[in-house]
């Protein structure tokens, strides 16, 4: 049974389960939440997925309704699982024959398609070279595009004969850059430099290559020959940084360097193109090379293969030399010429296939590398040739020059989406051209900035032009024209992008069919903004007032509408909560919009409706938006709002609009049922004063956790209430959309729902599980729905209190609740349903009274809508309209209250039950954005932190927000610092760039105190004629007013950086004081203005303490990276998969769970590729089962993907990498790899130190796992100083009297028995003991335990005390009793190690399987009738086999 694993925080359709709450909090809940952001499946699929109704979503690409092309979900799980056996037809084995090569066998699946094998020839080892080759079956050629199943005759044990083809100039050309890429296959180069998707990835240098072989080799003698001792730095205490350990040596990049050689030079021949007369022998073009032995050569590549020509660099002479070695292939023909190429071609490609796939595999989208080492540059004519040719423009594979983007985009879309097949093509070629279009898009942006583009308006001035490459339109984040002047400028000219890429995602989540948006690509690169969007067709040519027939091309002045964009919008404003509204044109008429003003309509000349300028798709917020006359509620006066913000583009997130229409469902049900109640006891005088005090406008108090299953949002049917771990962040739940009900609940039209905040969610620890007694059920979050409780207090609503006051319980009995809220839901249901004839009055006007209380635009349901219009400057609104403006205003006012009141103390609380646990900027950004928390309120987060009496419990916290809001102050300070094209006069030259970056960085991290720019001497001219050089730069001026900026000057401008924008002080004036005052690392600072600003700097260690030299140079600037936002497209179908997998898992059916986890692990694949974060997740949580069920090889196995492709996808250094490190290590002891999972525990503590620093309460399970390891490996001083360092963090951030304090004494003490020191053991064990005795009482299983091991602790202290004594006495002739020192048995250390991660197996007999049989079908039937889950005791079903295992809190 797992009732709680760190992987499963999710709720699937059809199964109410509670989960076990053993005792408090598992050890490594945080693991939910550490990135959210990247890890949405595994880790509580963060904001980027779908939403209600298939709306709201952040980036998923979601139907309505996935089944059966948008019907009724139900039965949904079990339609997909026919559907994928239908794509799962059984593979089957071809033989290959290649010329020259043994036959072989190839396992093939009937779906793939030809051009398949052709990928897989062309890496294997000894069919690798070849390029230009057919298949044939029985003489006939194979169709490249054909699917295998279509063809005749191809079955079990066909031949397929590979057959070289004639080559063209195409294939010529394809042919080398394939033996270039070959050539380059172990060269880290492309990763450092960030092209092609590649990226780095150091965990071969840990693993010693493949764990998966290694694992029967190491068992035996591993014990003797490991060497424990971690290097210096990495031990407890330790206050040195160093930074090359970050980019260990990989002995594979040593060796291509020299021995590996294979060739000097390979490039394209000056004598290229042929004339015409060679070409009519066939030439299709020259190389020229030198070999390893100097040897230079001239080849020709003709229609026939490679041979020798007799050219050399002076002379033509084309003629075939003598022997021209004529090959079909130019590693045959290389390998006849060069002994040294051909021995070093056989090793490299050895190598390459030796290495995992993972590693070689190129990622969807482009990850930097921020660090990286000085790389020689070599000659290379591919790179060379990619570099004048927008090679992205034209795919090998596509006819034609560039590529229609715009046509891509919107085609794919339109793919056939009505059953399983259809989905997953339309969502991988989805995929594919946003992927595709996102690396074009950047490329573009780098070469716009670079000067690369010609403008299409070159006549004006630069700031103004606009660009267009490779059929993408980019424009620059100005103020063009005065356009938002009244907005804010170039303040708003920059936040607008971001803006309109979150609409852009929104509504591409929706999918609303005939409903247009453009790709859009956000690039911030050398301090610029570039926006990247496809072109709709036409428009280049015609005015865009002609082009605009919906929306406006003013800020309202002037407003169309048009019928048909009104129809497709009215389909998002219900996920999107946009509400319908009126707005005055210039001649005063009316115009209606189901939009922002801002929001425009044209129809393309390919008769497509697009939507465009989507910046405005959420309302305003009014907290940073201050306006004439409108008073906020007391919540947000009382914290110091509205504020003056740069711009009024200030909206409100989507994360949060969906929690605080979740928190105002709860409040109308809750309303309805009390009412209801109420009528029942006595209908006249009580209902009245009910009606009277509900009726306001004001918010109401969150409820605590005891929602019963009637009162669910969902109709029971397709109630999905299932909760996982404390630790989850956001759950993703298939169900009917709770904001929509109960409509929606009537019609049963279920989507798929992960809205940020959206079902039970498990914000809060009484939310996580679910609790049966009133004590434990302390009130949720309103953004939560609470679970099913049994007998908690329930609120009765009897006044309305002011939204501010999110946690004041009210009593009630529990029982009328439960009666008065299924009443509540039965009424609101029938009145969605039905004209509403047949419902007495009184029972329409409790609906109605709820509706006007929580703010509802209707009167017999509950649908909150927000007017994105409303405060917009220029927008008026009809007269008749004015009682409407005036509730949408309230409602905007009390959004912005619920932000301060409610969301931020519900993150805080998150952070100190640790069910949040960010490390780094990232991470603490994601965790804010789950909740809706925009990151200009992080000076409010902190201030709250500060006042929480519990603020010593937050330090981490506290403390990475202080190194984001400076390090995100200095990146603003950084953009107007580089920005260089534009106003060249004040900014840098890109000659001096470099320079310009070292000072910089000098001036924020060097405690040097005069950090003087070294202006670089000029190159290539003399002094004198450097002036006038200098003087000629357009824009004239001096180019170095970049260089009179000091540190203190800098700082100045951080702290007033911090006021202004994030209104928070930080008191500092250089970073020695920061680091002093606020506990932060420099080499932390470092690597996050690195990762904001694009910055790659050279890898060596940096001496930022000096006070007589700065710590960096303008040679350690190695690159400046684009810093890229784009939409990521969802695979919805395999995500459907996973939830159902993860719910199963839940019920303790772990086999069907792995089942379901390996069909989605197909389905991701088959969207994505191999390499994408969800599979990441899929697979680390696919590990953890097989490692639950006892098969520790594959758990190995799958967790060294997973760590592989986090690095490969994240980065080396991403939080989520750290954690899948921790997860193999513990695999790899299990595995009996001991020096492997202590190598792999350094490495992750390595990351850690690096990342967020020591002081970190995730670092006390990373040392709890690291001294049980070396205490397992009988190193018991080494495992004392990481076991007793836990114990203090432990107690630090979980308080002294936790449960998990108690573990670490226990952990501590049994190293200290193994050391003889019983006197300290028995300390140790006392304090444990003590803990146990008062959280959970003498009778509890730990508590005996603990007394026990008391027990026989004080036995063999007395025992070596009357040892001692007799040694005293009697001297050499004393009669000694031997002692026992047991080592610890590496079972009892791996039981410990489950323990701290987790897990723990209960061993059951066969009469407990009967009974849990037994129990399991009770609860089925009982689910299937449809009865209430109070009935039930236990978690859920459990695992049947010998040893049942499961996820648990041991806190």
């Amino acid at each position: 049974m797992v009732s709680k694993t760190d992987d499963i925080p999710v709720s699937v359709p059809n199964c109410n389960v509670n989960t076990v709450d053993l005792a408090g909090e598992t050890p490594d809940r945080k693991e939910t939440t550490k990135a959210p952001h990247k890890d949405p499946c595994a880790c509580g699929h963060s904001a980027d997925t779908a939403v209600m109704n298939g709306g709201g979503a952040h980036d998923h690409s979601e139907e309505e309704s996935k089944q059966n092309g948008g019907g009724d979900t139900d039965g949904g799980e079990d339609s997909n699982e026919q559907e994928v056996i239908v794509i799962q037809d059984t593979g089957f084995t071809v033989k290959i024959q290649a010329p020259g090569a043994e036959p072989f066998d190839l396992q093939v699946s009937p779906q793939e398609m030809v051009q398949e094998i052709h990928q897989v020839l062309m890496d294997r080892e000894d069919t690798c070279h070849r390029t230009c080759f057919s298949l044939q079956l029985d003489g006939n050629v194979l169709d490249n595009f054909a699917e295998l199943k279509s063809i005749e005759g191809l079955q079990e044990g066909s031949l397929l004969k590979v057959v070289e083809e004639p080559y063209t100039v195409r294939e010529a050309r394809i042919h080398v850059r394939h033996i270039r890429d070959l050539l380059k296959s172990l060269d880290p180069s492309d990763a450092y430099n960030g092209v092609d998707c590649n990226s780095l990835s150091f965990l071969s240098v840990f693993t010693d290559g493949d764990l998966g072989d290694s694992g029967k080799r190491k068992k035996g003698s591993d014990l003797e020959q490991i060497d424990c001792t971690p290097p210096e730095h990495i031990l407890p205490g330790s206050k040195e940084r160093p930074l090359l350990p970050l980019q260990p040596q990989n002995k594979d990049w040593k060796v291509i360097m020299m021995p590996m050689q294979c060739l000097k030079v390979l490039t394209m021949s000056g004598w290229n193109p042929p004339p015409g007369n060679r070409k009519m022998h066939g030439d299709l073009m020259y190389l020229y090379m030198v070999t390893v032995e100097e040897r230079h050569i001239s080849i020709t590549a003709s229609t026939r293969g490679f041979y020798l020509n007799q050219s050399t660099t002076y002379t033509f002479n084309p003629k075939p030399a003598n022997p021209s070695f004529l090959s079909h292939s130019l590693v045959e023909l290389l390998s006849q010429i060069s002994p040294a190429f051909k021995k070093n071609f056989t090793a490299l490609q050895k190598k390459r296939v030796q290495r995992h796939p993972f590693e070689r595999i190129a990622t969807p989208f482009q990850v930097y590398s921020w660090t990286a080492p000085q790389v020689d540059h070599t000659m290379d004519c591919v790179r060379a040739e990619d570099a004048y040719t927008s090679r992205l423009g034209y795919e090998e594979h596509i006819p034609g020059q560039t590529r229609d983007w715009n046509e891509e985009l919107q085609t794919t879309r339109e793919l056939a989406r009505k059953n399983l097949p259809e989905r997953l093509l339309r969502e991988r070629a989805i995929f594919k051209v946003h992927s595709d279009f996102a690396a074009a898009a950047t490329r573009g942006s780098v070469a716009v900035i670079d000067g690369n583009v010609m403008a299409i308006n070159p006549g004006e001035e630069t700031r103004m032009q606009m660009f267009i490459w490779n059929n993408i339109f980019f424009s620059l984040g100005f103020d063009v024209r005065d356009h938002y002047r009244e907005l804010g400028g170039d303040a708003a000219a920059h936040a607008a992008p971001t803006n309109d890429l979150n609409g852009v995602r929104a509504y591409g989540a929706v999918d609303v069919e005939g409903l247009y948006t453009l790709g859009t690509v956000v690039v911030d690169y050398r301090g610029y903004r570039v926006t990247a969007q496809s072109i709709i067709p036409g428009i280049l040519e015609r005015e865009q007032e002609q082009s605009v027939i919906y929306g406006s091309i003013d800020f309202g002045k002037t407003v169309v509408s048009h019928g048909k964009y009104l129809e497709l919008l009215e389909k998002t404003s219900r996920p999107l909560k946009v509400q319908r509204h009126d707005v005055l044109n210039e001649k005063d008429e009316s115009v209606e919009l189901c939009s922002s003003v801002e929001c425009k309509g044209i129809i393309g000349n390919d008769g497509r409706h697009y939507i465009l300028d989507l910046l405005r798709t959420f309302p305003p917020d009014l907290n940073f938006l201050p306006v004439e006359g409108e008073e906020l509620s007391p919540e947000s006066v009382r914290q110091g709002f509205p504020r003056q913000h740069r711009h009024r583009l200030a909206c409100l997130r989507q994360e949060l609009i969906e929690a605080f229409v979740e928190h105002r469902y709860l409040l109308f049900m809750k309303m309805a049922a009390l009412q209801l109640m109420q009528q029942k006891a006595n209908k006249e005088s009580k209902m009245a004063a009910l009606t009277e005090n509900s009726s306001t406008e004001a918010d109401i108090p969150a409820l605590p956790s005891t929602e019963t299953p009637d009162a669910s949002a969902e109709s029971s049917e397709t109630s999905t209430e299932t909760l996982t771990d404390g630790k989850s962040d956001a759950v993703q739940t298939e169900t009917t959309s709770t904001s929509d009900a109960p409509r929606a609940a009537a019609t049963e039209a279920t989507t798929t729902e992960a809205a940020p905040k959206a079902e039970p969610t498990t914000d809060s620890p009484s939310a996580a599980t679910t609790t049966t007694n009133a004590s434990q059920a302390t009130p949720t979050e309103d953004n939560v729905i609470p679970m099913v409780t049994t007998n908690g207090p329930l609120l009765p609503i009897a006044t309305a209190i002011q939204n501010g006051e999110c946690e004041s319980p009210l009593e009630g009995k529990a029982e009328d609740s439960i009666l008065g809220l299924a009443q509540a839901k039965e009424l609101a249901e029938s009145l969605a349903a039905e004209d509403g004839s047949g419902i007495d009055p009184k029972s329409r006007e409790v609906v109605l009274n709820a509706c006007k209380a929580v703010g509802s635009i209707s009167n017999t349901s509950f649908d909150i809508r927000f007017n994105p219009d409303i405060f917009s400057p220029g927008v008026r609104f009809p007269e008749d309209s004015a009682d409407d403006i005036q509730k949408q205003k309230q409602l905007l006012k009390d959004a912005a209250a619920f932000l301060m009141s409610c969301q931020i103390p519900s993150l805080v609380k998150d952070c100190l039950d640790h069910s949040a646990l960010p490390m780094d900027g990232a991470t603490l950004t994601e965790a804010l954005h789950q909740r809706g928390i925009n990151i200009r309120y992080l000076g409010n987060v902190l201030e709250f932190v500060d006042k929480t009496p519990a603020k010593a419990q937050l330090e981490h916290f506290y403390r990475i927000g202080i190194s984001e809001l400076i390090t995100r102050c200095a990146k603003h300070i950084f953009k107007t610092y580089l920005q260089t094209m534009y106003s060249v006069s004040q900014g840098v030259e890109l000659s001096a760039l470099s320079a310009a970056v070292s000072h910089f960085l000098n001036c924020f991290l060097s405690s040097f105190p005069d950090a003087v720019a070294h202006l670089p001497a000029d190159e290539l001219v003399s002094r004198r004629k450097n002036r006038k050089r200098r003087n000629r730069v357009p824009g004239g001026g001096d180019n170095t007013a970049w260089a009179s900026l000091t540190p203190s000057e800098l700082w100045k401008n951080i702290v007033s950086e911090a006021q202004s924008y994030y209104h928070f002080t930080l008191y500092c004036e250089n970073a020695d004081q920061v680091v002093e005052k606020y506990g932060l690392q420099k080499i932390t600072l470092l690597r996050e203005i690195s990762i904001k600003a694009g910055i790659q700097i050279l890898i060596k260690e940096y001496n930022f303490d000096s006070r007589h030299k700065p710590a960096f140079t303008e040679e350690d600037i190695l690159n400046i990276f684009p810093v890229v936002k784009h939409v990521n497209p969802k695979a919805s179908d395999a995500f459907h998969f996973f939830q159902s997998g993860q719910a199963k898992v839940q019920q303790g059916y772990l086999k069907e769970g792995c089942e379901l986890i390996n069909e989605a692990l197909n389905l991701f694949n088959n969207v994505y590729g191999a390499m994408h974060v969800e599979i990441c997740a899929c697979l680390r949580l696919l590990s953890r089962l097989n490692y639950i069920m006892g098969d520790h090889h594959e758990a190995l196995s799958n967790q060294q993907k997973a760590v592989l492709m986090s690095e490969r996808v994240l980065g080396i250094e991403h939080p989520n990498t750290i954690q899948e490190y921790m997860h193999l290590a513990l695999y790899c002891f299990a595995n009996g790899q001991l020096s492997t999972a202590l190598k792999l525990l350094y490495r992750a503590r390595y990351l850690m130190l690096m990342v967020c620093g020591e002081d970190h309460p995730e670092m006390a399970l990373l040392d709890s796992n690291i001294g049980l390891v070396l205490h397992g490996v009988m190193e018991y001083d080494l495992s004392l100083r990481f076991l007793e360092n836990a114990l203090a963090l432990n107690s630090k951030y979980h308080l002294p009297r936790s449960l998990k304090v108690a573990l670490s004494h226990h952990l501590v003490a049994r190293v200290y028995e193994s050391k003889a020191d019983f006197r300290s053991a028995l300390q140790h064990e006392k304090e444990g003991y003590t803990i146990y005795k008062n959280q959970v009482g003498e009778a509890h299983e730990k508590t005996k335990e603990s007394s026990e091991y008391l027990k026989y602790l004080t036995q063999q202290a007395v025992a070596l005390q009357r040892t001692m004594n007799e040694i005293y006495k009697n001297g050499s002739n004393a009669s000694i009793m031997p002692l026992k020192f047991t080592a610890p048995s590496m079972a009892s250390v791996l039981e410990q190690l489950n323990i701290i991660n987790g897990i723990i197996f209960i061993p059951l007999s066969q009469k407990d399987l009967e009974n849990l049989k037994a129990e399991v079908q009770r609860r089925q039937l009982l689910q299937e009738s449809g009865k209430s889950m109070e009935e039930l005791t236990v978690d859920s079903p459990l695992e049947l086999e010998d040893k049942i295992s499961m996820d648990v809190n041991v806190d």
